[in-house]
């Protein structure tokens, strides 16, 4: 569950890291909600993937 956990973490920090600059250079609003929405749905997935009970 721990190495569950710690990739999670890691995945969430790269998916920022590689947004971010994209999103902040050409601030766009459509573009930022696309990739927000992008973000939100990672981060649910990530969620129902710890909350399984199998590994």
């Amino acid at each position: 569950m721990a190495i569950k956990i710690f990739s999670g973490i890691v995945a969430v920090i790269l998916m920022l890291v590689y947004l971010a600059p994209v999103m902040l250079k050409l601030w766009d609003p459509a573009l930022s909600l696309v990739m927000l929405v992008g973000f939100a749905l990672m981060l649910f997935d990530l969620w129902q993937s710890l909350q399984s009970k199998t590994d």
